[in-house]
């Protein structure tokens, strides 16, 4: 019926499922947001820049966007996942391994976690680097198949891929930050700027 609605705008009858929340029973249980809609609300609060791509050509263009906004085409890019290299082989990155020497980080990873908006990322991503160690800019690379509810979910999910030898260094980023936020509050912290290219693959 949603599928229906969302490609006609037709309007039915109001279901359960939008009757907001303070016109329920009082002792109705609250409705539940879906993952991906849950993971938007978090990820913006927390401060994250979100960019839906339905296809790899949108991807491309988000990205484009992203370099020019920030001015980074021709500075060297902090990657380990050889995979984006392939991807965005187009645009002639100067990859570095050098954290010194590189503007941005561009990256995968493991989960999107919808019940507080945080990405799930491990050794494969990162390495054996703390988060702190890493630029202060990311843009990271993820698709819709990706989102799970909590972080153990998430775990469970590394675990079930990690045939052989499961990743090390699993953390979360959670607190992001916008580009001028430099204030001496923030020095030391391991929050980012970051930029997420969402493609849709379901």
């Amino acid at each position: 019926m949603s599928l229906f609605r969302k490609f006609f705008g037709k309007k039915s009858e109001p279901t359960e499922e939008h009757i907001p929340n303070q016109e329920r029973g009082k002792y109705m249980p609250e409705v539940k947001l879906p993952v991906d809609e849950r993971f938007t609300i978090n990820f913006k609060a927390n401060g994250g820049k979100f960019l839906y791509c339905e296809n790899i050509e949108e991807v491309k263009e988000s990205f484009n966007a992203i370099l020019d906004e920030n001015n980074w085409h021709n500075d060297k890019v902090f990657l380990i996942d050889q995979r984006l290299s392939e991807l965005f082989k187009d645009f002639n990155l100067n990859s570095t391994k050098k954290l010194s020497e590189s503007a941005y980080f561009l990256s995968t990873c493991e989960y999107l976690i919808s019940d507080d908006g945080s990405l799930l990322i491990s050794s494969n991503q990162i390495a054996e680097k703390k988060l702190i160690e890493l630029p202060d800019h990311f843009i990271i690379y993820a698709t819709t198949s990706q989102f799970v509810e909590t972080i153990g979910e998430g775990l469970k999910g590394i675990k079930a891929k990690s045939k052989t030898t499961i990743p090390t260094n699993i953390t979360t980023i959670k607190h992001f930050k916008t580009a001028d936020d430099k204030d001496f509050l923030t020095y030391g912290s391991s929050s980012k700027n970051l930029y997420l290219l969402l493609l849709e693959d379901l």
